[in-house]
C-alpha cells in the first residue's frame, strides 16, 4: 500500500502556473518547483513525471481557467475597444511564455498554443462580425499591447482608429 499523498494537487498545479508564467520554463529549476511549490522531489516526479509533465499540466490549466474566460467573453464584446480591454488586461503570462519559449521547441506546447490562440481569433471574429484574418491581427495588436505593457494610451488608440474603418 502506497503513502498517501502530503500536498494538495491542484494547489501545487496553481503554484506551478504562477511560477512558469512569472519565470518561464528555463528560468524554472527542479529544485525552484521544490521549494515554491512544497512537494517533495520524488512525489513531483511520482505524481507530474518530470518538470514537463508538470508545465503541460500547469499550461493546460492556465488555458482553462484564464484564457477560456477571455475567450467566452470575447465572444460577447460589443465593440473592438472592448476586446482590447479584455485582452490587455487579461492574465495571459503564462500563454505569452509559452508561445515564445517552448512552442518553437515543444510541438506539445505549440499544439496548446495554436489552439488557445485560435479560440481568441475565433471569438473576436465572430462578436466583431470581421474575417478571420482581421480578428488575428486584432489579437496579434492586443498581445503585442500586453507585452508592451502599455494598454490604456496604445490600445485606446488602436481602438479608435479600428472602429472608425468599419
Amino acid at each position: 500500500m502506497g503513502r498517501r499523498r502530503a500536498f494538495d494537487e491542484d494547489e501545487v498545479v496553481r503554484a506551478a502556473v504562477a511560477l512558469f508564467g512569472g519565470r518561464a520554463y528555463d528560468g524554472v529549476s527542479v529544485d525552484d518547483l521544490v521549494t515554491h511549490l512544497g512537494v517533495h522531489r520524488n512525489s513531483l516526479y511520482k505524481t507530474f513525471g518530470s518538470k514537463r509533465g508538470l508545465y503541460l499540466v500547469a499550461l493546460r490549466r492556465h488555458l482553462a481557467d484564464d484564457v477560456r474566460p477571455l475567450v467566452e467573453a470575447l465572444a460577447a464584446a460589443p465593440d473592438a475597444a472592448t476586446a482590447l480591454r479584455l485582452v490587455t488586461s487579461a492574465d495571459l503570462g503564462l500563454l505569452l511564455l509559452a508561445a515564445v519559449e517552448r512552442a518553437p521547441a515543444d510541438e506539445e506546447v505549440a499544439a496548446e498554443v495554436s489552439a488557445a490562440l485560435a479560440a481568441v481569433d475565433q471569438a473576436i471574429a465572430g462578436a466583431l462580425g470581421v474575417p478571420p484574418a482581421l480578428a488575428a491581427a486584432l489579437t496579434a495588436a492586443a498581445l503585442g499591447i500586453h507585452l508592451r505593457g502599455a494598454p490604456d494610451g496604445v490600445g485606446a488608440a488602436l481602438a479608435r482608429r479600428f472602429d472608425s474603418s468599419d
